[in-house]
């Protein structure tokens, strides 16, 4: 059954949403799932320090370079915080979607939405990305999501394990401040399948080389 304009509201442990004013008075912070099974459901979440969710128009052309559906695909979100990315991935017929956020406060809103939205296929872990590797152990992913804070200083070594943790054919989609050149990457067996810039943020969909 397909959910349609409906509206989660994930509230911070012990307390209301936060809200920010906007031009008509006092609003909530939202972001929507763009596709699939949960198009156009609106998640309510918390104006947290540091969390930068994918805008809607990268998104939207992620999931356009990637074909829409994604049904039998595995995928990595690193770097959950809002956990859309996942989320979105599991609207649009992942198989097996695994997130992973270092945050407590997020850890509880991430099984408030799964709860919510009935996803089966997500599951959420509780670690720190910088050592992915070791946080999860199964490899073979087809997509790994890599939405880092800017500020992050092991993206290259996050990649490198990155790398070894795809499918033969599988992408590693990354947003950083920055573009990577070919020569970078090319020293972590990744090519640029497609790129992208909205604003301040460098949007890559990078292929395995092997």
């Amino acid at each position: 059954m397909r959910m349609k304009n409906k509206k989660i509201e994930i509230k911070p442990p012990g307390g209301k949403a936060n809200v920010r004013k906007g031009r008509f008075g006092i609003q909530t912070h939202e972001i929507r799932i763009i596709g699939g099974l949960w198009k156009r459901t609106k998640l309510v979440v918390s104006n947290k320090p540091g969390l930068r969710p994918s805008p809607d128009r990268v998104r939207e052309t992620l999931f356009n370079w990637l074909g829409q559906d994604l049904s039998g695909w595995r995928c990595l979100d690193a770097f959950a915080g809002t956990g859309v990315l996942g989320f979105e991935a599991a609207s649009r017929g992942a198989q097996e979607v695994c997130i992973v956020e270092q945050d407590p406060s997020l850890i509880i809103q991430l099984h408030t939405v799964k709860d919510l939205l009935k996803a089966d296929v997500v599951k959420i872990i509780q670690g720190n990305a910088q050592f992915l590797d070791k946080t999860i152990s199964d490899k073979g992913w087809d997509l790994i999501f890599l939405d880092p804070p800017f500020e992050v200083l092991y993206l290259a070594a996050l990649l490198k394990t990155s790398v070894g943790m795809l499918s033969k054919s599988g992408f590693i989609y990354l947003e950083s401040p920055r573009k990577w050149s070919d020569v970078d990457l090319l020293e972590i067996n990744l090519g640029i399948y497609r790129y992208m810039k909205a604003g301040a943020v460098h949007a890559h969909l990078l292929k395995n080389l092997e």
